[in-house]
């Protein structure tokens, strides 16, 4: 099994005064940290190389050449693994920007579509899709929209456990109660992987981002778990790394429903212990062990 590789500076310990009634007292308390990661590309042909600041995003730091990569796929920037050459922090005076930098270099000769992240430089932890110029520019077209699927065969009971099961992993939640999770399990409940982070966008930027390097795309086979609610864009990055099968903790959004009706994706929502609802059903998904025709 494959978990996140957590990092040390995920979590921040700060003196609070915690009120309960009418008695206070000092407490030391975990808090998430939050930091700015800017993503920059170096690309072009050997002796013409050029670099590109694309995004400057609020996340937790950890996993940050994951995400950079994650990002520039499911923005449509690369299409796969290999046209990255490298990735790492830059060099700079400041240790401290040191590490909130990342420069993803892309092989020799590849010129990546810059034009269809149509960004402002600035984006918040919260909302990846702020700042966009419109919803049409972030319905990038994904590589695996026309591929045919095979069957598959949900268990309603393997479903209902998969919150305890993502909770169970996510460490800096348990610490922080302020970290989003993107997990991905496989049909029958196994966790894969789990990246972690402030922003929702992010965890899952930094989940493709390492299924990607380790040549797991697409991931029709698998389920992915969001801790949180489903938005338009967990969707539309989901669809990019052909995900078929998408379960959320929270709510989606209606533009969410409708982008799965689009990719033909199943899409879960308001999972829990016993209980969950099915906004969209893939056409080649079934449901185990469930009474109802549906």
């Amino acid at each position: 099994m494959k978990t996140s590789d957590l990092e040390n500076n995920a979590v921040k310990q700060i003196d609070i005064i915690r009120v309960k009634d009418s008695e206070a007292w000092s407490f030391t308390d975990d808090v998430s940290v939050e930091e700015p990661l800017e993503i920059r590309v170096l690309y072009g042909d050997a002796g013409k190389r050029e670099s590109k600041n694309i995004s400057v995003t609020m996340r937790t730091p950890g996993n940050d050449i994951e995400l950079a990569v994650g990002f520039l796929f499911t923005e449509g920037i690369i299409y796969n693994y290999q046209q990255i050459e490298g990735g790492k922090h830059l060099n700079a005076d400041c240790s401290r920007t040191q590490e909130n930098v990342v420069m993803v270099s892309l092989i020799e000769g590849f010129i990546p579509q810059l034009m269809k992240s149509d960004r402002n430089f600035y984006t918040t932890s919260s909302c990846g899709v702020c700042g966009k110029g419109s919803i049409e520019s972030i319905r990038t077209v994904s590589s695996f929209k026309d591929r045919d699927q095979e069957p598959i065969l949900l268990d309603i009971e393997v479903l209902y456990q998969l919150p305890d099961r993502l909770r169970s992993f996510q460490n800096n939640f348990s610490s922080t109660g302020g970290i989003h999770a993107s997990g991905l399990f496989t049909v029958q409940g196994d966790l894969l992987a789990l990246r972690e982070d402030v922003g929702r966008h992010n965890a899952l930027d930094k989940l493709i981002g390492y299924s990607l390097s380790v040549g797991l795309l697409p991931l029709d086979h698998k389920i992915l778990v969001l801790s949180g609610r489903a938005s338009f864009e967990l969707i539309q990055k989901a669809a990019m790394a052909g995900i078929s099968v998408v379960a959320a903790i929270g709510a989606p959004s209606s533009l969410a429903v409708d982008l799965a009706k689009e990719f033909d994706m199943t899409l879960i929502g308001f999972l829990k212990e016993n209980r969950l609802n099915v906004y969209h059903k893939g056409s080649n998904h079934n449901f185990k062990t469930i009474k109802a025709s549906i």
